[in-house]
């Protein structure tokens, strides 16, 4: 549809750019993702049985990679669904740590970040959208149940088949077993 044509690559572009950005000049990022990776590094050092790397600038570039590779993606149509909740999974973090306006006493600071979350906020709620959007064709989830139930059915239908013609054996077996003991 054109629509989609059109707005996917729409939707892709800041993470294209920022992502560029990012990758070019990862210093600049560092201070703000500062807590929100040491706090993730942090959940993620006791729940998971390896150490997490707490590097903040590694982990700015690697989600800078990641926007790249998943906008381009996105932006060209393929693997959709998948890239736009890998992009989802990105932008959270990404605003909480770059869009912190809880924090910020001067207004005109404040609106900025404000402004800024809530621009996110709305490509989130886009990004959502294209990661549910089965462009009229059935999910995944569907078709798996359809096939599901289908080989359900033509399972049973072969079971009763078999017991059928268990059955009829064991007559033919009785039958031959009663001419031979006559």
């Amino acid at each position: 549809m054109l629509v989609r044509r059109i707005a996917r690559p729409l939707l892709a572009a800041p993470f294209v750019y920022g992502g560029i950005s990012t990758l070019r000049k990862p210093q600049d990022r560092v201070p703000g993702a500062r807590p929100v990776v040491e706090k993730i590094a942090e959940t993620a050092d006791k729940q998971l049985p390896v150490q997490v790397p707490q590097d903040v600038e590694q982990w700015v570039k690697i989600d800078a990679a990641v926007r790249v590779a998943a906008g381009s993606l996105f932006a060209l149509n393929k693997f959709p669904r998948l890239t736009a909740l890998v992009l989802s999974a990105s932008i959270v973090p990404t605003t909480l740590a770059g869009h912190r306006f809880w924090e910020h006493d001067d207004p005109t600071e404040r609106f900025g970040q404000i402004s800024n979350f809530l621009k996110n906020s709305g490509l989130l709620g886009g990004l959502l959208l294209a990661a549910v959007d089965t462009e009229g064709k059935p999910s995944v989830g569907y078709r798996t149940r359809r096939a599901a139930k289908r080989a359900a059915d033509a399972t049973e239908k072969n079971f009763e088949k078999a017991q059928k013609r268990a059955a009829k054996a064991q007559k033919q077996a009785e039958k031959r077993l009663k001419k031979a003991s006559r």
